[in-house]
């Protein structure tokens, strides 16, 4: 989503803006690395790019599809009012982990940018690690 890196893995790829992933949720992998699963009813916020072959190769590359660490799907997303066909990159796991460290603080930085929704940028935040987060990275929340 960041502007910057994309501009220097992908220098013709132009920024369509944001779209929405319906159906699907935000995660981290056990890899550490940020991806999406099915859930009914939730919602991932992204970027929509327009990529030329060179710098989808490129992409590939950077998320390793070669070696497994993404698979490559087709899925629709929403672009404004309109349904549109985009490569999204799945995790090889839809097992939650804690993401790399710096890694989770650029796709929130990322999100503000783009304007995400607030309530999408505080879900994002729950992924940071600190000491008040749990396990799997995600904001503990105490019950009573």
């Amino acid at each position: 989503m960041s502007r910057e890196p994309m501009r220097r893995r992908c220098p013709g790829a132009q920024p369509l803006g944001p779209s929405r992933l319906e159906d699907w949720r935000f995660v981290i992998t056990q890899d550490r690395y940020a991806s999406v699963v099915p859930m009914q009813g939730a919602t991932v916020h992204g970027v929509l790019w327009r990529l030329t072959p060179r710098d989808l190769a490129a992409l590939h590359a950077y998320e390793r599809l070669g070696a497994g660490l993404y698979g490559g799907r087709t899925l629709a997303v929403r672009h404004g009012d309109q349904l549109r066909r985009a490569r999204v990159y799945v995790g090889r796991t839809k097992v939650p982990g804690r993401p790399l460290p710096g890694y989770q603080e650029g796709i929130v930085a990322a999100a503000r940018a783009w304007g995400f929704p607030a309530d999408y940028v505080a879900e994002l935040e729950g992924w940071l690690p600190s000491a008040e987060h749990g396990a799997n990275g995600r904001k503990a929340v105490a019950r009573r």
